[in-house]
């Protein structure tokens, strides 16, 4: 598994965390970055949870709008998490490929949520992966 790899899996388990804790994200990566009790924090890691935070407003609407079936509270919270690093990732992120994007979030997916999971991640990111350049245009 690649740095970057590693990175987001840490930042799905920061975002999975603060959301069953009910607690700000950033401020939970920053409580740990510099502790000896945990692992290092990669620098990407912070990047994708302090743009998850940032956006996520934008990105919930955006889950919303394109989960076919499923609200954004009745997900899986790990698909949740999953769904809005892909999409930041997707949108705000130019030095990350659409494609890596997604096959990345699928990735997470099959590792960390249901059997059904990966499909339906694809399938989200891949419906607003078609409208993905007039979204960058107004973001």
């Amino acid at each position: 598994m690649g740095a970057r790899s590693k990175a987001r899996k840490r930042a799905v388990d920061i975002l999975f965390e603060a959301d069953l804790r009910g607690q700000d994200p950033v401020t939970l990566v920053a409580g740990r970055i510099g502790s000896v009790d945990v692992p290092p924090v990669n620098d990407y890691t912070v990047t994708l949870v302090e743009g998850v935070t940032a956006h996520q407003a934008r990105i919930d609407d955006l889950i919303s709008e394109h989960a076919e079936g499923w609200t954004l509270q009745r997900m899986p919270a790990v698909d949740r998490a999953v769904l809005r690093i892909g999409l930041y990732e997707l949108l705000w992120a130019t030095d990350v490929p659409d494609a890596v994007a997604i096959d990345e979030a699928i990735e997470l997916a099959k590792g960390l949520s249901t059997d059904d999971s990966p499909r339906f991640v694809n399938g989200v990111l891949g419906r607003i992966a078609v409208i993905a350049d007039q979204l960058r245009a107004v973001l």
